[in-house]
């Protein structure tokens, strides 16, 4: 059946303009050479990109390099064409010096394929953190019909008859084997039987997260985010989402219509009542700035603290990824919110229907993985954005504050919510790991631990070192946290109660810059403050000494990320960037 679409696609400048049949030869000629006729590239149907992110450096993605053969089945089958190409690796687990860099490079070279090539729609495959926003944070820049595939979670870990979660059993092992309660070696068998099988993290990190995030935007398909890697629904939900890619196409389905304010704040409180990563506050806010909507700072407070948790998954709660998919995945959460009045079900989604409309009647029968909006783990477990003299902003998951440690510090009569701490202050994760243990710092419980120089400019790229554990002895002593603050990131499958993403960082002149060990920091949760009890003058002569040095870029990107990058509070982008929007609108030069 013949199919009109509702704008004319990009494709057909490239290989059937009648005004310049010369350069629709030298379009046409070399993909000739594997197989594709003049007859397919010509004859109107869509040009279907699938942005693969898959590959051996890149193994929490690799499942789409098997994922593909179904999208591209669903592709064909649906009317479209099929053209498949790489893109920039992201592995959090091993880039260094951070995998923070590769999300902005990753950006860049997917916008330059999406516009300069013939594309007229495209298939994001995510996984790994930063996948997911690059991709989205492209397709908004070019604005095309765009889809999220996620490669989905590995399947539950277990170790001994024990649930062990990838990246949470490494931070929890960490303090066992400062307790003397494990071997090194057991150390290492615990991290690797919590991966065993393809997929990324099957705890609620930054992945889970993220691509749970990719779905509440309407930018996946119902469920899509959850289903684990080796699952026949995975290959299933592949295929679907290259049928409907292509219908997309011809409805003319773009990002610009789907990412609006109220899709970003459902996104928000999705994160929040899932526990989820603290990262998802810099990439939503990238994915906004990119899109041309307004997010500020106190949304996060305003939209996302007071909310429950009502998914019980490592590492705020119990269970893993295989547990949540089987008891409705992302569709049972946004249900409680939309029961509970908390999601603007009036946003339109990948599927041409409202998200209210994808959800309804999707509610969990498994309540203990999914509790009730009236009955969850936790209330007020969201997220708290915090200001100060040390910063502009910084933030907070609540959702992993231990009952030791609120009992600790949170609980004094007449101050609940509020502690004052020494600060003991560190330049970088070496100088924390070669310092910790010092017994001349006198690091006891009534310190708090602080991360400078680990931010975008700092690191460069902002470091996930902002989560760390007390001296050994401190933790044989049966305290597993002390206070955290840092201008780096910490790893979403961590469950350390910290204060992270400190804006503007150290390197940027920010109030951590001056900061000393022995400094008192006093934390008010309740009224969003975090202040270091130093006097002004003083303060004054600190900033006069100037910013603790930072290490030298060591590759052009280095470089070149440090010169165009904002800071985390703003989403960490480069900050030329953003001002590109709908690029595709404007088809490219000839290139003869």
């Amino acid at each position: 059946m013949t199919r009109e679409p509702v704008r004319p696609f990009r494709s057909r400048d490239w290989f059937a303009d009648p005004a310049r049949s010369d350069m629709t030869a030298l379009y046409l000629e070399r993909f000739m050479n594997y197989g594709l006729t003049p007859k397919e590239l010509r004859s109107g149907r869509p040009i279907v990109a699938i942005a693969q992110s898959g590959s051996d450096l890149s193994p929490c993605n690799r499942i789409h390099l098997d994922l593909a053969k179904r999208t591209r089945e669903g592709i064909r089958d649906a009317g479209g064409i099929c053209m498949e190409f790489p893109t920039h690796p992201i592995f959090e687990n091993c880039r260094r010096p951070t995998a923070a860099l590769d999300r902005n490079l990753a950006y860049l070279g997917l916008v330059e394929i999406l516009y300069g090539y013939p594309i007229d729609a495209v298939v994001l495959t995510t996984g790994c953190d930063k996948t997911t926003p690059a991709g989205i944070m492209a397709a908004s820049t070019v604005d095309i019909p765009a889809i999220v595939l996620s490669g989905g979670p590995m399947l539950d870990g277990w170790h001994d008859g024990e649930l062990v979660g990838s990246g949470t059993v490494i931070w929890r092992s960490r303090r066992k084997l400062a307790a003397g309660e494990i071997s090194e070696e057991e150390f290492l068998e615990r991290a690797c039987d919590s991966a065993p099988s393809a997929g990324h993290c099957n705890t609620m990190g930054t992945a889970s997260t993220m691509n749970a995030v990719a779905e509440a935007l309407g930018l996946s398909l119902p469920g899509c985010a959850a289903i684990p890697a080796p699952y026949r629904e995975r290959g299933q939900m592949a295929y679907e989402t290259g049928v409907r890619i292509v219908e997309m196409a011809y409805e003319d389905l773009r990002p610009s219509r789907i990412l609006t304010r109220e899709s970003f704040l459902n996104a928000i409180r999705t994160v929040s009542v899932i526990g989820g990563s603290s990262n998802a506050q810099p990439h939503i806010m990238a994915m906004a700035r990119h899109a041309g909507v307004d997010l500020s700072a106190s949304d996060w407070t305003t939209h996302g603290y007071n909310l429950p948790l009502i998914v019980n998954m490592q590492p705020a709660g119990q269970y893993l990824g295989e547990r949540f998919h089987r008891a409705g995945g992302v569709p049972a959460v946004l249900a409680e919110l939309a029961d509970a009045g908390r999601l603007d079900g009036d946003c339109l989604t990948v599927t041409g229907r409202t998200i209210g409309e994808n959800v309804a009647g999707s509610l969990s029968g498994d309540r203990e993985m999914i509790r009730p909006f009236g009955d969850p783990l936790k209330q007020n477990a969201g997220f708290l954005a915090l200001t100060g003299n040390l910063f502009d902003f910084a933030i907070l998951k609540t959702s992993v504050i231990s009952e030791e440690f609120r009992l600790r510090y949170l609980s004094r009569p007449g101050a609940e919510g509020v502690f004052e701490a020494r600060a003991i202050v560190f330049d970088g994760g070496d100088d924390y790991h070669h310092r910790i243990n010092d017994p001349s710092l006198g690091i006891d419980e009534d310190c708090i631990l602080v991360m400078r120089g680990a931010g975008p400019l700092g690191w460069p790229g902002s470091a996930e070192v902002v989560n760390m554990q007390p001296p050994d002895a401190v933790i044989r002593q049966g305290i597993s946290w002390l206070p955290t603050l840092g201008d780096g990131r910490q790893s979403g499958t961590s469950d350390s109660p910290s204060i992270l993403n400190a804006s503007p960082e150290s390197a940027a002149g920010g109030g951590l810059s001056w900061l000393r060990t022995g400094d008192i920091v006093r934390v008010d949760l309740t009224a969003g403050r975090c202040d270091a009890l130093v006097d002004e003058a003083e303060i004054a002569r600190r900033r006069a000494e100037g910013a603790p040095s930072i290490p030298p870029s060591n590759t052009p990107w280095e470089e070149l990320y440090r010169e165009k990058v904002g800071q985390m509070q703003e989403g960490a982008v480069l900050e030329m960037a953003v001002k590109y929007r709908r690029v595709s609108e404007r088809t490219p030069r000839h290139n003869h």
